[in-house]
């Protein structure tokens, strides 16, 4: 009976849920109530950090496969499901969301007077979409959902900054979402991961996913959006974007573009080296004259995630051709 309620209780839906729920609940309280609202925003991030362990506990490590799988339909079309699971490289990641959520609400207990509710409601939100980014296996709703993670932090300008750099990028990626779509009938990862693509094929869909997550880790020359966004967000959403937004690039392009992709990856490996390099020393150097933390921060994030990108790669490269 405990493990029936374990298994009901501690599944995907509990920590997607959670914010959902909480982010609900503060907009029947009067802004004036200002300490029920925060303690509602703390309760409800503090509940959602104690899912994750319980999946932890009951993870196989022994297998690459996505566990905790969910599926429901969403749209009525055949084949095109919501799919939920996490492995070891998405459980971390939601370990990570649920573990900042609660100290950035702390870091913002003392200035939440005015828009206490707005600011309570933004995070609560925020968490949810970032934990179902990180459990999604539908490259259609990961689109969708990764495209909706940075709005509720950042402010009118560099919103429509973000906007207007991710537009061109982003379109590109649904276009090759949609192509797959046609080609395979299903937007399941676990039965794209098996399908094989001609390398000609292969290419093309790379460079459309490539456009939007270069973005978002940021790479040179499409990076200028974060230092406003830093400058711009609070701190706590300053720890937000430098903590976990900053890395859906790059688990966007270990868990679709590289998986997917393998040929074409190898294919751009040196590009990707040489962007990043170049990355790497412009930014480094750009952070030395900057007098603003925030903007120090940002720089230096782009200068960290550049690295991660090419030992990224390279681990792509070396598995794919061990010769390298």
């Amino acid at each position: 009976m405990l493990e029936h309620f374990c298994e009901c209780y501690f599944d995907l839906s509990g920590p997607i849920l959670c914010p959902v729920l909480g982010s609900i609940t503060p907009l029947f309280i009067p802004n004036s109530s200002i300490r029920p609202i925060r303690l509602i925003g703390l309760c409800v991030s503090l509940i959602t950090f104690l899912y994750p362990p319980v999946p932890r506990i009951q993870f196989d490590p022994s297998t690459a496969k996505s566990q905790f799988v969910e599926s429901l339909r969403w749209l009525p079309y055949e084949n095109i499901h919501l799919y939920m699971g996490i492995d070891g490289l998405s459980l971390f990641f939601v370990i990570l969301t649920t573990f900042l959520i609660p100290i950035c609400i702390s870091v913002g207990w003392s200035g939440m007077r005015s828009f206490g509710k707005e600011y309570i409601t933004a995070f609560l939100i925020r968490e949810f979409l970032m934990i179902a980014v990180s459990c999604m296996l539908d490259p259609l709703l990961f689109y969708v959902l990764s495209e909706s993670v940075p709005i509720p932090m950042l402010k009118i300008k560099a919103a429509y900054q973000f906007f207007l750099y991710t537009l061109l990028g982003s379109v590109f990626m649904l276009l090759a979402i949609l192509l797959i779509l046609l080609q395979t009938g299903t937007t399941d990862l676990q039965i794209l991961l098996t399908t094989e693509f001609s390398e000609r094929r292969q290419i093309l869909l790379w460079i459309a996913f490539f456009a939007s997550f270069a973005v978002k880790v940021p790479m040179v020359p499409v990076h200028i959006w974060l230092p406003e966004a830093h400058v711009e967000a609070p701190t706590a959403g300053s720890v937000i974007l430098a903590g976990i937004l900053l890395k859906l690039g790059t688990y966007g392009f270990l868990r679709f573009s590289i998986p997917m992709f393998p040929e074409a990856t190898l294919c751009f490996t040196p590009f990707i080296y040489t962007l990043s390099a170049i990355a790497i020393i412009y930014t480094s150097l750009t952070t030395l004259r900057q007098i603003d933390l925030k903007k120090i921060i940002a720089y230096s994030s782009v200068a960290h995630m550049n690295l991660v990108t090419i030992g990224m790669f390279s681990r792509a490269a070396a598995v794919r051709s061990p010769i390298l």
